[in-house]
């Protein structure tokens, strides 16, 4: 099933999506959400982000492709986790399908995409195995990890290089049931394929990291997990337009225009 959160009217709410017609919901899709009775036209509402996390993961360096490219742009030896890892982004840098990523003024000209699958966690989880890890998902969207790398690298955090206001782009709704061995991400810019990866060849599996992280923390529904990229991308500029689309989760499209001030 596809689940959308969206405006119309003034009120902001989540509805099941089928073909063109999304049908209104209360609560959220996890939690026995109920009809309304309402149905609308998907071109007559507005997409919303399809989560606004209680708390927003980002596992790191999980693909080999990235790690390697990334290092022979740094001049160094590549160096590959130990272990599965994970960092945090901020709630104020997520935006829509087709909102704007704002590029600020004074940043240096080293802006990147991460196309990325994200996990939504589904029910409250500790201390879950690899072979039950799955039981608290309840589905997939795409995310785009934009990130400035002259500030990524210089900041003592990432709290401009990866937070920055509209660096997060996420959408355009949440599958709840993909093939993850059979899916692809494909990332475009200005409508030609820039890189193509398997989804799934992890260096840390979403199990592995569910896994790791609830032997310390509690995940909690609504949560999101974003899961890595692999390979490289180039410098983004204003007027660039970057679309991720990952296999049965449809394209998250997102214009990049630098601010005048």
């Amino acid at each position: 099933m596809r689940w959308i959160r969206f405006t119309v009217d003034g009120q902001t709410s989540y509805g099941s999506l089928d073909g063109d017609t999304v049908t209104q919901v209360t609560g959220e899709p996890w939690a026995e959400p109920q009809p309304t009775g309402k149905t609308f036209k998907l071109d007559a509402v507005k997409l919303e982000v399809p989560v606004v996390p209680k708390t927003f993961y980002c596992a790191g360096i999980n693909y080999a492709t990235h790690i390697r490219e990334m290092a022979a742009k740094r001049g160094v030896e590549p160096q590959f986790p130990a272990r599965a890892d994970i960092g945090y982004r901020a709630n104020n840098a997520l935006v829509a399908h087709g909102e704007n990523v704002v590029i600020p003024a004074d940043a240096p000209p080293k802006i990147n995409y991460e196309g990325e699958l994200v996990v939504v966690i589904g029910k409250q989880a500790k201390h879950l195995t690899e072979a039950n890890a799955f039981s608290c998902v309840f589905g997939y969207t795409i995310g785009n990890d934009v990130s400035e790398r002259t500030w990524q690298r210089g900041d003592r955090t990432f709290w401009r290089g990866k937070n920055t206001d509209t660096f997060k782009p996420m959408g355009p709704y949440i599958q709840t049931e993909v093939d993850l061995d059979a899916m692809e991400t494909v990332v475009r810019v200005n409508g030609r394929e820039d890189l193509r990866f398997k989804t799934n060849d992890m260096i840390f599996g979403i199990a592995h990291y569910i896994a790791e992280m609830t032997k310390y923390l509690t995940l909690y529904p609504g949560d999101v997990i974003w899961m890595g990229t692999d390979g490289t991308s180039p410098d983004l500029v204003h007027g660039d337009v970057v679309e991720v689309e990952l296999t049965g989760l449809g394209v998250l499209r997102n214009p990049f225009v630098r601010a005048t001030a």
